[in-house]
This record gives C-alpha cells, structure tokens and sequence, in this order.
C-alpha cells in the first residue's frame, strides 16, 4: 500500500471520529495517564489489518508500542490476541474505533475470500475481486483480499483499459472500441494491458478477429458458454469469468479452464469479523 495514500487515509478518519476533541475521554481520564490494551478475537476467519492499526496509534501516540502476536494471513478463533498496545489512554481510546473499523472489514473480506480461494484449489484459476469498494478504503480492501487469497484487478481506471458493455455499445461496436483505444495509447504513450468484455460467443470470436486484447471477460456466460468459450480461445489469451458467481457455482466455473473469476462480494457483500479493543491490567 501506498505510504502517502494511508497516512491521508488515517488523518481523515481520526479527524472524522475526534473532531473538536473526544469529550468523554478528556473528562474521565488524566492527560498523562499511560495504559494498555489488547485486540481481542471475537469470531473465527482471517486476520487482516495488523500492518495498519500500529499506524493509527502512532498518528495520535508517536510513542506508543505495539507488540503484534498473531501476523496478517493468520486463521483466527474467539479468545486468540492479535497484538498488544501501550501508550497514552487518551490516544488509545481514541484510536479504537478507527482500529477496529479498518480491521473488523478488513478481516471480513480477507475470510469471504479465503473461502472463495478455497473452492478453487488444484486449479489453476485465481479469484480476483473488483472496484466495488468503499470510497475511501479501496486500498485496503483489496489489501485484505490479497491477504485472504485473491489476486488484485485494476486499482481504477486509470491502470487498465477495460472495455465494457456500455463503451462498446457508445463506441458503435467491439473492434471501434479496441481500435480507438489503440490509437488512445499510442497517441498519449501510455502502456496499459486491455480487456474486453464478451457478452456472447459471437463476441468473442468478435474480439479474436480483431485482436489486439490481453484478455477476455466472460460476463454473465453459463457455465456451457463458458466451456465454450475457452475451447475458441484456445488459452491464447487470459480469459476471465464474472457476473453472478458465487460461493456455490465458482468451481463449475473455475473447472471451465478460465484462468479469473471475478467476485464484487468479497468487497461489498461481507460481514465485518467481530473483534474488541479491551483495555488490560499492567
């Protein structure tokens, strides 16, 4: 993740949740108290958010020490401790619901897609997610999908040219929308990787004909079209699935030969992992 990108993140946030100060916590606890705390786990699924939540100590605390237990990645159970925090009270109450809203969902979609990755095992196909993300949080919700398993798409719009439904239907068809964005590249000496959206066999061999692509995605294909699809590529291309594809019907997918599925769930159909931010004796 990107180290300016985070900190603005950070700053946003606290500035959201503190405002003109935390009332309460000025008027229960000392200015120079010191204390400690611990991240407790609350509900079983993959930890994520570890590398984060020591920098939102640190933006309200410089001095604050974290002591991490369990790291990123870890499959975690109800009692388990991710890490440790001492510092000043007043910064540690109030980091904790920055810490734990960052974490709670990084942690959700990092075990939506660690179950997902599961299905797919002895494949060779990867699950990607997408860019339907939270405003905001997209960094780390796609961080937490590669910690969970997945594999990135596009960050945005601007590190891929992805053609889609509605650009080649406003362009007057598959090879204007391809040819056009040849020449877009050439004329502004960019180098981006292209995808086209089939939403037909015809349109693949469409694409084919064409050339000029580095993959194709299938949207909305049946799992027969799918199979089909592969066949005509002839893994000369990368090809990916997406649209509708769940927990239940990937395999089906994954065992047509595509080499992506694509699942907008991970990032914005998922249940934050419940955790807590207790404060500890010394």
């Amino acid at each position: 993740m990107e180290n300016k990108a985070l900190g603005f993140f950070i700053d946003n946030a606290l500035r959201e949740d503190i405002g003109d100060g935390d009332h309460t916590s000025a008027a229960c606890i000392p200015r120079d108290a010191h204390g400690k705390a611990r991240l407790l786990v609350k509900e079983e699924g993959v930890l994520a958010g570890t590398s984060v939540a020591p920098l939102v100590f640190h933006a309200l605390d410089p001095d604050a020490s974290v002591s991490m237990v369990l790291p990123d990645g870890t499959w975690i159970r109800p009692g388990d401790v991710a890490f440790f925090v001492e510092g000043q009270i007043l910064a540690l109450l109030q980091a904790e619901r920055t810490v734990l809203n960052i974490m709670q969902r990084m942690s959700g979609i990092a075990t939506a897609t660690r179950r997902y990755a599961d299905k797919l095992k002895g494949l060779q196909t990867r699950i990607l997610d997408t860019r339907k993300t939270t405003p905001g949080m997209r960094m780390l919700e796609k961080e937490a999908v590669r910690i969970g398993g997945g594999v990135n798409h596009r960050m945005g719009l601007y590190d891929m040219i992805l053609i889609k439904d509605n650009h080649i239907d406003f362009a007057g068809g598959i090879r204007e929308a391809i040819e056009r964005s040849h020449r877009y590249l050439k004329d502004t000496g960019r180098n981006l990787k292209i995808e086209v959206e089939a939403r037909s066999l015809e349109d693949v061999r469409m694409i084919l004909a064409t050339g000029g692509v580095d993959r194709i995605m299938l949207d909305n294909f049946s799992p027969a079209d799918t199979r089909k699809a592969v066949e005509i590529i002839g893994h000369t291309i990368e090809t990916e699935s997406s649209g509708g594809i769940t927990l239940e019907t990937i395999r089906e997918y994954a065992e047509c030969g595509v080499d992506f599925i694509s699942v907008g769930a991970l990032t914005h159909h998922i249940q934050s992992l419940d955790l807590s931010l207790d404060a500890i004796d010394f």
